[in-house]
C-alpha cells in the first residue's frame, strides 16, 4: 500500500517522471515480454487453463508478475529517504564530526551520502540505481532486494516454459539426436494447441528465452552482491570506506583499530535492520544502532581521516590533447573507445595546458575523461590550491 499511497498523491504525482529514463523503460519491457510470452506459450501451446496443471502454472506466472512489479514500483516510487534540507544535529558540537553538504546546505547524517543525480542526501545510501531511475537506500533497500530477488525466479520459471513449450512444438519436426533423454510426450501429443507454431512465434519464444536467462543471471547476481552486506548491515559504500579504512591504517601503520560500527555481530540481527513484516525499516534513518566499542560517529570520523588523506596523497596531471566532452571519444583511438564508462557520467572537456588535481578537496567537478590526454606532473603538488576531482581512465 505504499507505493499506491504515494502514487496517487497529487504532490508526488511528479514522481512519475522518473518512467521516462532509459533504465524503467528497458527493465519494464523485459518484465512485459517475458511474462506475456511466458502467459501466450502456456496457454495457447504448451499447458491449457483446461487442466489443472495448466491452471496452476498461469496462476504462478501472474503471480511472478504481480510481485515483481509491486517490488520495483516501490523501490522506484518510495524512494530511498532523504535527509531534510539544511539538517544539523541536535547536539552542535556533534557538526565537527559530520561533513557539509553545500548542495543541501546542511550536513550529512551519519551513513548519508549526497547523491549526484537525485541532487538529495540519501539516508543510508547504497547507489544510484539506473534500472529504477532512483537512488537504493534506507526506505526502499528491502523493496529493492525482493525485487532482485523475484525477478530471476520469475524469469525462471519462464525460461522453462520458453524451453518446454519449443521442445513440445518442434518434436515431430526436428530430430534432436538424443539417444538418452527422452520426455514423454503422450500428453502433449493429446493436446491440440490453439493454433500452429510458427516461425515468428518460434523467434519470438526464442527470444524471450535470451531476455529471461539473461536477466536470471545479471539480477541473480546483483542479488546475491546485495544480501553479502545486508547480512553485514552494509552498504556498497560502506563496504569501500571500510576498505580503504584498512588501507590508510596500514599505509601509514598508526596501529589503529578500525571496527565497522553498524554490523550488530548477528546476521539475523543485521537482517531485521532491512526486512520487516511492515516492509518499513527500523529506525529513523538518522540515529542508528551502533557496536559495543564505536559510537554514532564512528564511521563520519573515518571519512574525515579518508578526505584528509586524499589531500594529502593527490595527484596533479597536465592535460596535453584537447578533448572536446564527447561521449564516445573515437578520434582518441579504439582502445580508449571502448573503454569508454557506460554511465551517466558527465564528460569534462579539456584544453591543451589546463592542470587537474586529482582530489576530493574543496568544491570540485566530478566526471570522466580519456586517460591518454594528461600526464602526471613529476613536481610536488600536494598542497596545491587546484580543486577540480576528475575520474581519469
Amino acid at each position: 500500500m505504499n507505493f499506491l499511497s504515494t502514487f496517487v498523491t497529487f504532490k508526488n504525482l511528479h514522481e512519475v517522471r522518473r518512467l521516462c529514463h532509459w533504465g524503467p523503460i528497458i527493465a519494464l519491457s523485459v518484465i512485459a515480454i517475458c511474462s506475456t510470452m511466458a502467459i501466450l506459450d502456456s496457454i495457447i501451446w504448451y499447458w491449457p487453463l483446461d487442466t489443472t496443471g495448466g491452471s496452476i502454472n498461469f496462476i504462478m506466472l501472474i503471480n511472478w508478475t504481480v510481485l515483481i512489479l509491486y517490488n520495483y514500483f516501490n523501490a522506484m516510487f518510495v524512494g530511498p529517504g532523504y535527509i531534510p534540507l539544511g539538517w544539523k544535529p541536535e547536539n552542535q558540537q556533534d557538526t565537527q564530526y559530520l561533513q557539509y553538504c553545500r548542495g543541501c546546505q546542511g550536513y550529512k547524517a551519519p551513513r548519508s551520502h549526497h547523491c549526484r543525480k537525485c541532487n538529495r542526501c540519501v539516508m543510508k545510501m547504497d547507489h544510484h540505481c539506473p534500472w529504477i531511475n532512483n537512488c537504493c537506500g534506507h526506505l526502499n533497500h528491502a523493496y529493492f532486494t525482493s525485487f532482485l530477488l523475484l525477478a530471476p525466479l520469475g524469469c525462471s520459471h519462464a525460461a522453462v516454459i520458453f524451453i518446454m513449450t519449443m521442445y513440445t512444438q518442434l518434436y515431430e519436426r526436428i530430430s534432436f539426436g538424443w539417444s538418452t533423454v527422452r520426455i514423454d510426450m503422450s500428453a502433449v501429443r493429446q493436446f491440440q494447441p490453439l493454433m500452429p507454431f510458427s516461425v515468428p512465434a518460434f523467434a519470438a519464444t526464442l527470444f524471450a528465452l535470451g531476455l529471461a536467462l539473461g536477466t536470471t543471471i545479471a539480477v541473480g547476481m546483483l542479488f546475491v552482491i546485495q544480501m553479502k552486506v545486508i547480512l553485514r548491515n552494509k552498504t556498497s559504500i560502506e563496504s569501500w570506506i571500510e576498505e580503504k579504512a584498512k588501507d590508510r591504517i596500514q599505509h601509514y601503520q598508526t596501529g589503529e583499530e578500525f571496527i565497522f560500527p553498524y554490523d550488530l555481530g548477528s546476521r539475523w540481527l543485521n537482517f531485521k535492520q532491512v526486512f520487516t513484516w511492515s516492509g518499513t525499516p527500523r529506525g529513523d534513518g538518522i540515529v542508528w544502532p551502533v557496536h559495543p566499542k564505536c559510537h554514532q560517529h564512528t564511521l563520519t570520523i573515518e571519512q574525515l581521516k579518508q578526505k584528509a588523506d586524499k589531500r594529502v596523497r593527490s595527484v596533479q596531471y597536465r592535460a596535453v590533447e584537447d578533448y572536446n566532452g564527447a561521449c564516445c571519444p573515437l578520434s582518441k583511438g579504439l582502445q580508449t573507445f571502448f573503454r569508454t564508462p557506460c554511465t551517466e557520467e558527465p564528460r569534462i572537456p579539456l584544453c591543451k595546458g589546463d592542470t587537474i588535481l586529482a582530489t576530493r578537496a574543496g568544491e570540485r567537478v566530478r566526471g570522466w575523461f580519456p586517460r591518454r590526454c594528461v600526464e602526471k606532473c613529476h613536481y610536488d603538488t600536494a598542497a596545491s590550491d587546484a580543486t577540480s576531482d576528475k575520474k581519469v581512465n
